[in-house]
Order: C-alpha cells, then structure tokens, then sequence
C-alpha cells in the first residue's frame, strides 16, 4: 500500500472562504476557519434554509451509497468528498461489507490533510488532492489504481460537486471522461445544486462568487444531460429528499431540497 503518511499544506488560503469547509461547518463539523464561519453565518441569515439543504444532500449521500451496495458495487470513488464528517462513504458502506474499498478526491489541501490523517490505519481506504476537471490526472493517480479496479464496476460519486464547475469548464464533457473509464454495472452518483423550488438559493449562489468556489446553480433539465449515457435508475432526477427517501426528514418538503440527485448506470 502506498504510504498515506499525512502532511499538513504548507500553504492554506485562510482569506478566502473555501465550499468545503463552509459545508463542514455548517454540518456541525469542526474543521474549518473563521473567515469560512463567517461567510456560512451570512449565508444562513440570507437563506436559513440551507442548513436543511445541506443535511438533506448528506443523507442522500448515504442512501446512494447504501443502494450502490444493494447493486453489488464494492468499490468508490468519491470526488469532492470534502471535509470527513459522520456518515463518510467507508463508514456506510463498512456497515453492510467489510471488503470497500474507497478513494476520496478533494482539491481542498485541508480536507484531504484530515481525511488522510484520519484514514491512516485503514488499508482498503485514502484520500488524495485531485481536481475533479483533470479526470486523467485523478484516475492515473497510484493510489487511484492501487485500490480500485475499473475493469469492475465502480461507483463513482460526485454529490454536491458539478455546481462548482462552471459551463466554460464543460461539466457534461469532464462527467463524459469518467463515464468512459467505467465498467458496465458501475454507477455515477450526482447531486446538483438548483434554484427550481428554492428561489433563495440564487443569493447563496451570488454569495459564493466571493469564495475560492463561485457556484453555478441549474435546471433539471441541465442536470439531466450531465447523465448522458447512463441509464438513470427509478426514482430518476428528482430532489434529494424525495431520493428514495427515509424517515431521517421525512417532515422536509422535496422542495426545499434546494439541489436535484440521480443514480445512473453504465
């Protein structure tokens, strides 16, 4: 295996608000700064909301994961994993097989400082600093290739992620290089910010053109396209509560999701 030994960035942008840590510490979570605290407190006095949105997108997380398992899928990819927090992918899928096998991508020096640090005895899991827009620099990675084994099915998970990648970065050509390297029987697990049904939303996505991560919201429609050459599994692109949804918050309104999620199989 090779060596994770962790080392913290040399360099951290601490000026600039990063969309990872914003979410962890909107989570709950710990690992983040003050100038990230600060951008999620305006955020949630514009759009209170979010908080919900937020949780709603992580409990989809761990339904997709837990229905990938149900498919026989034993391996994940989870690019723009962010920041640990509870209900990671290793810890769903290790509560249904011990035999999972995860690689976390991130391109936030500070999510995969933590996630590397807090991987380290676990052989059959690791994180690397990879950018979701060079898929062939990511998916050569060593440890990439060390761990998973694209000639098998393997779940590929972008949740949250694709809204930060803007249409002059042609999200559907970096979804379709992906899709290319997959087995049949894999996977893609997508969800995507929107403002269909959350209008609010919008004032989150002009708030984050001062972050590290300007955020692009878009339709259904949109968000359907970037499936192209998959077969979008039941309940098809719906919002994430509505997701093959549980009791976890069943009192939420599918609408106030705020983000669209689909499964698609290759």
């Amino acid at each position: 295996m090779t060596d994770k030994q962790p080392s913290l960035p040399e360099t951290i942008d601490v000026d600039r608000p990063s969309a990872a840590r914003i979410y962890d510490y909107v989570l709950g979570g710990s690992t983040n700064f003050k100038v990230d605290r600060e951008f999620a407190e305006r955020a949630l006095a514009r759009f209170p909301g979010a908080r919900l949105v937020a949780m709603l997108n992580r409990s989809f997380l761990r339904r997709s994961v837990q229905f990938c398992l149900d498919q026989g899928i034993r391996q994940f990819l989870d690019i723009g994993s962010g920041i640990p927090t509870v209900g990671n992918v290793h810890e769903v899928a290790r509560k249904i097989t011990s035999d999972a096998r995860v690689v976390y991508a991130d391109n936030e020096p500070v999510a995969i400082a933590h996630s590397r640090q807090l991987l380290l005895d676990d052989p059959n899991t690791t994180a690397i600093l990879a950018d979701v827009r060079e898929p062939r620099t990511l998916l050569d990675h060593p440890e990439v290739r060390e761990l998973l084994d694209f000639d098998q099915p393997v779940a590929v998970l972008m949740v949250a992620l694709l809204h930060f990648v803007p249409d002059s970065d042609d999200p559907a050509g970096i979804v379709a290089a992906y899709r290319d390297v997959m087995a049949p029987g894999s996977m893609l697990v997508l969800s995507h910010g929107t403002t269909d049904g959350v209008p609010e939303v919008a004032a989150l996505a002009e708030q984050y053109k001062q972050s590290a991560n300007p955020a692009t919201m878009r339709g259904r429609d949109e968000i359907a396209a970037l499936l192209t050459g998959f077969e979008i599994m039941p309940p098809g692109v719906v919002f994430t509560a509505a997701w093959r949804g549980d009791r976890e918050h069943e009192d939420a309104l599918p609408e106030q999701s705020g983000a669209y999620a689909a499964v698609g199989r290759r």
